[in-house]
């Protein structure tokens, strides 16, 4: 497995996919398997979040249009946004909108006018030791301690310029 990370590392490989290649190395491993020795383990996909100028009509969009089952909209001043879930049965679409000048949202927005992808969530069973064991292999996070998410439960973001230009969040299952 070291000899792997060595070999990826060399062909140019950001250190967010160098940890998702060696997890996903076992087409025949459960999901929550960790790295040996590693004192937590990747979850599952909890939720694909996208950011949309227009709450109201991306909620009637999932709910009257495709008939997905859609929560209340919940203001989470404390990240700057508006949240609505879209249940798909084997995960869940967040909708994303700005709530005050400061949203992290807005400045997405102002870039994307039409919204799109924003983040995705992938569980994990110990934020605390991952977020260790992440900073020890050099992935930054946007903050320096977990906060609060939209389930009530612990959240961190990583870097997207270590994972690929991809926002990851990762949750406390």
């Amino acid at each position: 497995m070291a000899s792997a990370v060595l070999k990826v590392a060399v062909a140019g490989i950001s250190r967010c996919s160098a940890l998702t290649l060696m997890r996903a190395h076992s087409t025949t491993a459960p999901l929550h398997q960790g790295l040996p020795g590693s004192l937590w383990k990747l979850g599952r996909l909890n939720h694909i979040a996208i950011a949309v100028p227009d709450m109201e009509k991306a909620t009637a969009l999932y709910r009257d249009v495709l008939g997905a089952t859609v929560s209340d909209k919940v203001p989470l001043p404390e990240h700057g946004v508006y949240t609505v879930f879209v249940e798909l049965g084997n995960t869940k679409l967040e909708l994303l909108h700005p709530l005050g000048e400061k949203s992290p949202i807005a400045g997405f927005l102002q870039k994307n006018k039409s919204g799109g992808m924003h983040h995705i969530c992938i569980e994990v069973d110990d934020i605390k030791a991952a977020i260790v064991d992440l900073k020890a292999k050099n992935i930054r996070t946007l903050s320096e301690e977990p906060r609060i998410g939209a389930h009530g439960k612990p959240v961190m973001f990583l870097h997207p310029k270590d994972c690929d230009g991809v926002l990851v969040e990762l949750e406390e299952a």
